[in-house]
């Protein structure tokens, strides 16, 4: 499908860049991570006089207070918080830059998409752990951190995909992936669910992901490969192959690729060779949320 290049007015286009290239450079340099975010999000949401009658000690409504406090991203909460076994050096500053990603999917201007693009992909340089040129992200993306995903050149995500990065995520060079995508880099034991076992998922170059398909955690979707609509991925999807279903299977090679791609019937990859292995803290005060009985019947 062709498209239009789109072009901002010149007043608008260089307050965006000037926004932009203000917010790239503090994060990028000694300022703490934890409050530029804060004052960006102060100022974006617009609430810079009640933020600054706060400051001054003047009072506010407990729910002001409540609000004003929450853009500051250490007096914030994510899911991945939670979770034992994350690096948690890491995760200091990915937790901040993703709280300043959410945040801003939650202001007008996140649907102003000239803009919202461009500014995703800055905080992407940050918040990943490699982001390439090109790439862009749009409304409702999530992850599990952050810094566990490796982005190639030219990278297309859109509305609402889940990025899961708990274990270790890989997306090659011009990958498409569609809305409502779920691409996930870990599992739970099928007895215990508090057992989480981590993986390295990765979707090679040229690889289109299309709407509201899953893939679980340590696939490889092979390059030039399309996964169909719906589809749950439980095993490698081979170079230049369609894959749909559930579970997916292989239907297709791509026209004009049969000469280089493997057959339909063909082996995939063994994703316990993806498995990543860490520890817990030994100090760590852990916690069952769901305390199930795990004995069968017959051991009790």
């Amino acid at each position: 499908m062709t498209k239009r290049q789109i072009h901002l007015p010149d007043e608008m286009e260089a307050s965006l860049e000037a926004f932009i290239a203000e917010v790239d450079d503090r994060l990028a340099g000694e300022e703490d991570t934890c409050e530029v975010v804060e004052e960006v999000l102060v100022d974006l949401h617009g609430d810079r006089d009640a933020y600054d009658r706060w400051q001054d000690g003047e009072t506010v409504s407990p729910a002001e207070r409540v609000r004003l406090q929450s853009y500051d991203p250490c007096n914030a909460t994510l899911e991945s918080e939670y979770y034992a076994e994350k690096d948690e050096e890491k995760f200091k500053r990915s937790k901040h830059l993703q709280w300043l990603w959410r945040q801003f999917d939650a202001t007008p201007m996140a649907d102003n998409v000239e803009f919202a693009l461009r500014f995703r992909a800055m905080l992407a340089d940050h918040l990943f752990e490699e982001c390439g040129d090109g790439c862009r992200f749009f409304k409702g993306i999530s992850f599990t951190y952050g810094h566990n995903i490796t982005v190639g050149d030219n990278v297309v995500v859109h509305d609402d995909v889940h990025l899961d990065d708990r274990g270790k995520l890989t997306v090659g060079d011009r990958v498409s992936v569609s809305d409502s995508a779920h691409v996930y880099t870990h599992d739970h034991d099928v007895v215990d669910q508090t057992e989480v076992t981590n993986y390295h998922t990765v979707i090679g170059d040229d690889a289109r992901i299309t709407y509201d398909s899953m893939i679980r955690a340590g696939v490889r979707i092979g390059e030039n490969t399309i996964v169909a609509a719906k589809s749950v991925v439980q095993r490698d999807v081979p170079d230049h192959h369609i894959a749909a279903g559930t579970p997916a299977k292989s239907i297709k090679v791509k026209p004009g690729w049969e000469d280089v791609a493997a057959p339909l019937d063909a082996e995939g990859g063994d994703k316990e060779d993806r498995r990543i292995e860490y520890d817990v803290p030994d100090d760590i005060d852990v916690f069952d949320e769901f305390q199930r009985d795990l004995q069968p019947p017959n051991e009790r």
